[in-house]
């Protein structure tokens, strides 16, 4: 019974997204479905709305323009990346995913409520370069906003403006460091292997320790460099600053 209900569920969601299919397309459909939710909800969101990876409810992927690409990456995954590959798939699944994938980018575009002109507007007041850059503006404290609109859906971008650390990626964990002598550092790792470590703090200053040379050394998932913006703006400038960083595309 549970098959034939994923079935029925993925026609309504379909049909209610104008996506005409046939039943053995939807069947198909519903088998990529369930493998996506068992490989790659946990890091790109249910839908493809995004998380600790990019969003890929996109009407074209940046890495994968067409869907032999997309099938490469999700066997073999992308160097230098959290995404890994998932050599256990068979070629017969690894397909069923990308379809499903592909799909999703059929649908519906998101409504973003706000209005990105004014967002921009907020996003200069609060001097958020510093931190970010924007078509080649600012600084590489923080991720590079270029594109975030194409990465990102517009509830993870409210809710790291809100609760900042929460979902972000490894590569951006904060380090809080105690030298046997010296003053405590916090700051981003920016490398780290099974001897040392090297921090960037919030002024941007560089810091490399031995571990053999701390006292304390502990990673602190979940807390991040920049403040929330939960209450620092209100409701309307909080809804204008997701839609400027949601329409970044990385044309500017």
């Amino acid at each position: 019974m549970k098959g034939l209900t994923d079935v029925l569920t993925l026609s309504l969601v379909l049909l209610s997204s104008g996506i005409a299919v046939a039943e053995g397309d939807v069947a198909e459909g519903a088998q990529g479905e369930r493998l996506y939710q068992a490989h790659c909800a946990i890091c790109h969101g249910i839908g493809g709305t995004g998380g600790r990876g990019p969003r890929l409810n996109l009407a074209k992927l940046r890495r994968a323009p067409n869907q032999p690409a997309l099938v490469r990456i999700i066997r073999g995954g992308i160097n230098g990346t959290e995404m890994p590959g998932s050599w256990m798939l068979s070629s017969d699944d690894s397909q069923s995913i990308a379809d499903y994938v592909q799909a999703l980018g059929e649908r519906e575009p998101e409504v973003v409520p706000g209005d990105a002109t004014a967002g921009r507007k907020v996003y200069e007041a609060q001097d958020c370069a510093a931190c970010h850059i924007v078509g080649g503006t600012g600084s590489s404290l923080g991720p590079d906003l270029s594109d975030v609109g194409m990465r990102r859906s517009a509830a993870y971008l409210r809710k790291e403006l809100v609760q900042p650390g929460a979902t972000s990626p490894d590569g951006f964990i904060m380090i809080y460091a105690v030298p046997a002598s010296g003053d405590p550092v916090e700051g981003m790792r920016e490398n780290e292997d099974s001897f040392s470590v090297q921090i960037r703090d919030a002024n941007n200053q560089f810091h490399s320790f031995r571990k053999t040379e701390l006292k304390t050394f502990r990673k602190q998932r979940g807390k991040s460099l920049m403040p929330s913006y939960g209450q620092k703006l209100d409701a309307a400038e909080l809804d204008d600053l997701v839609a400027y960083l949601a329409s970044l595309q990385g044309d500017e």
